[in-house]
Order: C-alpha cells, then structure tokens, then sequence
C-alpha cells in the first residue's frame, strides 16, 4: 500500500481538508477533471511546470484518498485514464471561492510582486 511522505493532519477540519488538497497541484488537477477524464500525459501538457514524478505522486495521492479514480485499459501499449470522483465534486465548491478568490486579489499581488525597477 502507498505510504504518504506527510502525514494527514486529523485534529482539526481545516488542517484535514489541508492535508488532503493543499500541495501545490492537487486542487489544480481536480479543477481540470471536473470538465472530463484525462490521461496522464494530458495533465502533464496542461502542468508544464510541474516535474512528471511530482504530478504523478499527488495524483496517486489523490487516487489513494478517493478524490480522483484512476481506470487502466488491458491493452497494448497500457493506457490509463484519471476522472474525479463523488467525494473530489464535493471539493469543488471550495476550489471554486479560492478561484475567486485569486480573481479579486490578482491585481494587489501582481502589483506586490511585479515590480519593474
């Protein structure tokens, strides 16, 4: 069985829900399976940023927790597939204020961190 480098953090909600969507590209890939199945080399074209190894230990972190299913096909070359499930739509209304979120304070941190000298 797959063994998490970072512990879920179980004494408090916030610090769970933490725990379980708060790295850097989890709530981005969820955010991209909630228009569609993808398969992994998909995700790695939409993440460029992100190192493979990196994108591909939080989406089997997400799959060991429920929030993404992950459907391999018997077939020459092994093709394999990532959707969200019941429980990652559940996360999508927060995903959605963080969105909106970023939305209203884009101008403030781009002024903060885009200084031209």
């Amino acid at each position: 069985m797959y063994e998490r480098k970072i512990p879920i953090d179980f004494d408090c909600p916030l610090r769970l829900t933490m725990s379980l969507i708060g790295s850097k590209w989890k709530s981005c890939i969820l955010d991209e399976l909630r228009h569609g199945t993808l398969r992994p080399s998909e995700l790695h074209k939409i993440f460029p940023e992100a190192t493979p190894r990196v994108l591909d230990l939080q989406l089997k972190e997400l799959v060991e927790d429920g929030l993404v299913s992950k459907t391999i096909f018997p077939e020459l070359p092994p093709r394999s597939e990532y959707s969200i499930t019941p429980l990652g739509q559940t996360l999508l209304p927060i995903i959605d204020s963080m969105i909106d979120w970023g939305n209203r304070n884009e101008a403030l941190f781009r002024k903060k961190y885009c200084k031209q000298g």
